[in-house]
């Protein structure tokens, strides 16, 4: 989850103060965590409650990090509710995070899905792709998670597609490989470059119109930061972009230690359990 919260963290000064280089501060005074790493961690906790409480030889790992994981269709419910579970309660306790209306009424009133297409639902699912041990699996979790409040075709899609690219880049599949599974099985446009894209994007929240070039990021990028830079020089939602590039770009490049270092400084004790569990159980 590292990738996913650093490009939060590093996007975060410029969702509002947009640039179009790549040469800029990466971290300073007015940095911070938003709503995308409040989801991130809200999500890989429900996740974990639920396969600690259900699936527990899974969750240890006694049962081999290479073995299917498989739910049955009526624990679907059981794995739904621990999602919002977390989720709510991540989220009122970090209320001015950032949060879109529909997904603030969300959190306070009925947790019902809203048929959103926002990227959302895209930026909290990194750690689907590190759970689970095959791709089918992994884009069902990634499906659940968004399908709790961004119902809409296009937000499931964007998760799926960014829980996918996390899979397959920390699974050893190339760049080219990954390239082509995600067009072929998402319809994205990835035909493109950073370089191409940036001079006329504009700020995006839909699925549609952000995942794909927050995965074009990391395919231009040279490493992690280089990725992460990338992402946020679109001159768009620089968070959630960063975001979900970094989430990949993780998986490809992994994280150096000073940025990890770098990464804790910015987060509450509570976030930092969930991150060491996580990243000690599945990193």
């Amino acid at each position: 989850m590292y990738g996913a919260i650093l490009g939060d963290i590093i996007g975060s000064i410029y969702e509002h103060k947009r640039i179009k280089s790549k040469d800029f501060e990466l971290f300073g005074t007015d940095n911070s965590f938003t709503d995308d790493t409040v989801m991130t961690v809200a999500v890989a906790e429900g996740y974990m409650f639920f396969l600690r409480d259900h699936y527990p030889d899974f969750y240890v790992g006694r049962t081999g990090s290479d073995v299917p994981f498989t739910v049955d269709d009526d624990m679907i419910s059981v794995l739904r509710d621990s999602i919002i579970r977390s989720m709510v309660f991540y989220g009122r306790k970090y209320p001015y995070a950032g949060y879109g209306g529909n997904f603030i009424r969300w959190l306070k009133y009925k947790h019902e899905p809203y048929f959103s297409w926002g990227n959302g639902s895209a930026m909290r699912t990194s750690s689907a792709g590190w759970i689970f041990s095959d791709i089918e699996t992994v884009r069902k979790m990634a499906a659940i998670q968004a399908e709790v409040s961004h119902n809409h075709p296009a937000g499931i899609i964007g998760a799926e597609a960014v829980a996918s690219a996390v899979f397959l880049a920390r699974t050893g599949s190339s760049k080219e490989e990954i390239r082509d599974y995600i067009t072929k099985e998402f319809g994205y446009d990835l035909d493109r470059t950073v370089d191409s894209i940036r001079p006329g994007y504009r700020f995006d929240v839909s699925c549609q119109g952000s995942v794909p070039e927050a995965i074009i990021s990391f395919l231009d990028g040279a490493d992690f930061e280089d990725t992460v830079r990338n992402a946020v020089s679109l001159g768009g939602d620089s968070d959630t972009l960063g975001a979900m590039a970094g989430s990949v770009a993780e998986a490809y490049f992994g994280v150096p230690d000073e940025l990890k270092a770098k990464c804790e400084q910015y987060l509450p004790e509570i976030m930092l359990e969930t991150l060491h569990t996580f990243s000690r159980r599945w990193q």
